[in-house]
């Protein structure tokens, strides 16, 4: 491919179970080929903390080249990659299929693989990633739970910090005293047989989050779901695995994708599509999944039947139409556009399910939060979250709509702090878990969040 060309960008499979993958020198010749290139392109400078990091090395090094630069000084650039893929999908002219074959991401990946090998996650982060034992048993005490990590709790808050590693000033988010699943069993909605997509079935991959932090969203997409025809099922196997991910913990990733895989198949042969309400969530089984375990035909299968929850609801309308019903909701709405649907390549689909509402006003915020999952409340990391997501939080604030939306989770209260720090004279927007919650508002659908304990 030259340079310019004209070709769809391509992925290579992740070559983790090859010893190669984790020979130090081999990283190193690698990460200098690829920071190399980076150097001489800089396109990529204000996505994220790591680039600024590899290019002032570059720059205060004595030749101002890479080979002057210490191998031991790349840390701070691999620490500070969130995993996004933004400079993958959006800015690098050098990826795959391009002579260079550039993946930045991956490449980061791949030496907090090798760290992962020699016992360096700390134990904090470990437990961190056990997303479901906590959410489990966070379910249980929510509101012991949701008092101690209210910012307003300034021992509790100094403890957590201490322990955990996490800022005492980042808002964490609350859990829920019951989990989806329970309340999927317990609220079962009618489907709308008269509706345009009657007879559509999907099972909805709960995701840590909706199941133990915010179950409101799950219960949003269900009514809304069957008001539109779509019978549902609500299955939470086991948590997809991105925090490892993260962590390079990439066999532990294998495990999950494996056992996700091989039960959600059950529904898939029952003819049912695959919808995960997370766009992390589905990111993995979309995408990272496939690139991990590319022979497994269980993976394959699930990426091809999967779909962001934005994603399905715009499908509907395109091919059967939405059920009738919506009317308009007051107030407009700043939507911001993760990173994670963003690198789903699917195009601004929570944009295009936002508009179907009558009269929407809809500002879309199309740039990264900053918060990069667990990465943000980190403490080393809190500021530099906040300072990467300035552009985002300036945005909405100046946008001044009732509402702020995020399919991402976690970066819509990012950016909530963030908007709360910019000041200023007009109310901050409300906060909706999801823009899913804005469409069941329009069909009276919306369920009251009875979901989340709330805060003391």
């Amino acid at each position: 491919m030259k340079e310019g060309g004209l070709a769809a960008p391509t992925r290579h499979p992740l070559d983790w179970q090859n010893p190669d993958f984790y020979d130090e020198a081999k990283l190193d010749a690698e990460m200098r080929r690829i920071f190399d290139i980076c150097h001489g392109c800089r396109r990529c400078f204000n996505l994220c903390d790591s680039f600024p990091r590899l290019f002032d090395l570059v720059d205060s090094s004595t030749n101002g080249e890479l080979d002057t630069v210490e191998s031991a000084s790349f840390k701070p650039v691999v620490d500070a990659c969130t995993l996004c893929d933004m400079c993958y999908m959006t800015k690098c002219p050098y990826v795959p299929p391009h002579e260079f074959n550039l993946d930045f991401p991956h490449l980061m990946l791949r030496y907090r693989a090798v760290e992962a090998r020699k016992g360096s996650v700390t134990r904090a982060d470990r437990e961190l990633a056990e997303t479901d034992r906590n959410g489990k048993l966070a379910n249980v005490v929510a509101p012991l739970a949701n008092w101690a990590t209210d910012v307003t709790h300034k021992t509790a808050r100094g403890l957590v910090e201490k322990v955990a590693g996490l800022h005492h000033e980042a808002v964490l988010p609350a859990y829920s005293g019951k989990s989806f699943e329970t309340f999927a069993r317990e609220i079962v909605p009618e489907v709308d047989k008269s509706a345009p997509a009657f007879g559509r079935k999907a099972v909805l991959y709960a995701t840590c989050y909706t199941n133990f932090n915010d179950p409101t969203v799950g219960l949003a997409a269900r009514a809304v779901l069957a008001k539109n025809g779509v019978r549902t099922e609500v299955v939470h196997p086991q948590c997809c695995g991105m925090p490892k991910l993260e962590q390079g913990l990439i066999e532990e990733v294998a495990e999950a994708a494996r056992i996700v895989a091989s039960d959600l198949k059950t529904w898939i042969d029952l003819g049912y599509d695959v919808i995960a309400l997370v766009p992390s969530c589905a990111l993995m089984l979309k995408s990272e999944w496939p690139l991990i375990l590319p022979g497994d035909a269980n993976v394959k299968l699930l990426a091809q039947a999967t779909f962001d929850l934005s994603e399905y609801i715009v499908d509907i309308a395109r091919k059967e139409g939405l059920a009738p019903g919506m009317q308009p909701v007051d107030g407009g709405i700043a939507l911001h556009i993760s990173c994670h649907s963003r690198a789903q390549n699917m195009g601004r689909k929570a944009a295009d399910m936002l508009r179907l509402v009558p009269g929407a006003d809809v500002e879309v915020v199309e740039r990264c939060s900053g918060h990069g999952g667990s990465w943000g409340y980190k403490t080393a990391n809190f500021e530099t979250a906040l300072k990467v997501g300035a552009p985002v939080a300036r945005q909405v604030a100046a946008a001044k709509k009732t509402y702020v939306s995020s399919e991402c989770p976690l970066a819509g209260l990012h950016i909530a702090q963030g908007v709360e720090r910019q000041g200023g004279e007009a109310a901050p927007p409300q906060l909706l878990g999801h823009p899913i919650e804005l469409l069941a508002r329009a069909y009276g659908l919306a369920p009251q969040n009875l979901a989340t304990e709330p805060r003391p």
